[in-house]
């Protein structure tokens, strides 16, 4: 089974409850948005873009600015267009279906620049090819460019049996938090392509990333 696959038949259902559910530990989604500063004029992606939750929240936040949304299921997207749709505020919503490692500005979304901002909120840690996937985004992004995420972190400061329940249960969902995404982030600075801020939240239940593309 392909990964477009696998996410069709995890999300078929799923995607119906999908944001009443993962609002209780999808932790820090609301803060990277509220944290990422968005122009007018500003292109903005979201790399596994689900329901298209965050990105509905941006769009009624910034009127001015173009979002669109990349994900792998068909199914997701079916639920997030049909959103898009119902809602008057979404006017400057787009979204394709298509891997995040696949990732092409101008084939996507036909447009003949790249992003001023690409983000990620708990989708590195479902993507198996997730190094790609920031290859893809860092090539894809204009220089001067950010690169935001949100995702799980070690939970190093939380109890041992909280981090063993967590850990099983996302593994219900396919999730597996990679521990050396930030360092690799860190390597991404090292080689100069850019600057990273990083943070953590809640006991590094999740953690928070910027990074400026040089």
């Amino acid at each position: 089974m392909d990964q477009v696959q696998a996410m069709d038949q995890m999300y078929r259902y799923q995607r119906y409850i999908y944001d009443i559910t993962r609002k209780y530990y999808l932790f820090g989604r609301d803060t990277l948005i509220r944290e990422m500063p968005v122009q007018a004029g500003e292109t903005v992606l979201e790399m596994g873009c689900g329901t298209a939750r965050n990105l509905l929240l941006l769009a009624k936040r910034y009127p001015n600015a173009q979002f669109y949304g990349l994900d792998a299921s068909n199914e997701m997207l079916v639920t997030a267009q049909q959103k898009v749709e119902k809602n008057t505020d979404a006017k400057n919503i787009h979204l394709v279906q298509a891997l995040a490692e696949e990732l092409d500005y101008n084939k996507l979304f036909n447009i003949d620049k790249p992003f001023d901002k690409i983000f990620f909120s708990y989708a590195l840690s479902m993507i198996p090819p997730w190094q790609k996937a920031l290859q893809a985004a860092l090539q894809n992004l204009k220089t001067g460019g950010e690169l935001h995420i949100v995702d799980f972190s070690d939970q190093r400061d939380l109890p041992r049996w909280f981090q063993y329940v967590l850990t099983r249960w996302l593994d219900l969902f396919g999730v597996h938090y990679p521990p050396d995404l930030l360092p690799y982030l860190e390597n991404m600075e090292k080689q100069e392509l850019g600057t990273l801020t990083t943070r953590g939240l809640g006991g590094h239940y999740a953690f928070l990333a910027r990074f400026k593309k040089k």
